[in-house]
This record gives C-alpha cells, structure tokens and sequence, in this order.
C-alpha cells in the first residue's frame, strides 16, 4: 500500500545494542573480589593475621550454620563454663560435628549477634582445626561495635 509493504519490519531481528567497549549490560567490566570466606577469615583471625574488626565486617555479613533440635531456636551446650551454641561456618564442618543427618538452620553473623540470648557465647567450627570461642563478654563487645558501626 503506498509504495512499501508495511508487514517487511515485523519479520526483521534486532540484536540488543552494545554499550561502549562491547561489554553486555549489567556485566561490570571489571568483577569485584569477592569477599574471603568465614572459614577463611577465622583462620586468618586465629593466626594473627586479621584484626578484630575486620573479622567482625566478614562474619556479620557471613552465613553461619547452625544445629537445631525439634523446637526453634539455638541448640546450647551447657557443660561448659558458660553456656556456648555451636555454630559453623560451613555445611561440612556442621556435618562433621553433629552427623550426616542432622537438622539445622541457617543465619547471617548480624543475626547471631542480635538474637544470641544474654549471657551466652558461641564457638565457631568445634571439631575444626581453627575453632573459636566467643564467651559471653565477647558477645557483648561485638553488639556495642555492631551498634557504634551501624548508629555512630
């Protein structure tokens, strides 16, 4: 009709347009390091090699794996000192610890901290070859730096 058939673009392919320096979009042409692992900040804590702070930024951020019983909430073992909860930094060190068919859950390091009960440490990877211990005053000197961090 008019000279050109109007159903010719309705059959035509385009390719999606390229930015600049051919990089497809919602790639960074440079991908960011990815942060070090929780296992790897404990060893490089343990070691002398990563000051608290930092290992507090890493395991705030970080998943943490917990063992859990029939009802909700942490699991503590209470034939310590002070009572302590077990967590791990990984499935196979939570394994490792309470079996292949153990039940647990999964949380961030940030959440640890805010719902820890009061007067409670925790001990990171228990069966592993760099565990921790956090006792109760350790908690609570990583909720006042989680606080001065978060509100000033």
């Amino acid at each position: 009709m008019y000279g050109y058939d109007q159903s010719q673009g309705a059959h035509q392919q385009y390719a999606p347009q390229q930015p600049y320096g051919g990089q497809p979009q919602g790639q960074p042409l440079y991908p960011e390091p990815s942060p070090p692992s929780l296992a790897d900040a404990v060893r490089a804590f343990t070691t002398g090699s990563l000051s608290a702070e930092d290992f507090q930024q890493i395991f705030a951020t970080s998943k943490v794996y917990c063992p859990r019983g029939d009802n909700p909430g942490f699991l503590a073992l209470h034939n310590t000192q002070q009572p302590v909860i077990p967590m791990f930094t990984s499935l196979k060190e939570l394994r490792r610890y309470a079996g292949k068919e153990s039940k647990y859950f999964v949380i961030t390091g940030a959440e640890v901290i805010d719902l820890l009960p009061t007067g409670y440490g925790f001990v990171l990877d228990m069966e592993g070859e760099h565990r921790m211990v956090f006792d109760a005053k350790a908690v609570e000197q990583m909720v006042d730096f989680a606080m001065r961090r978060m509100y000033g």
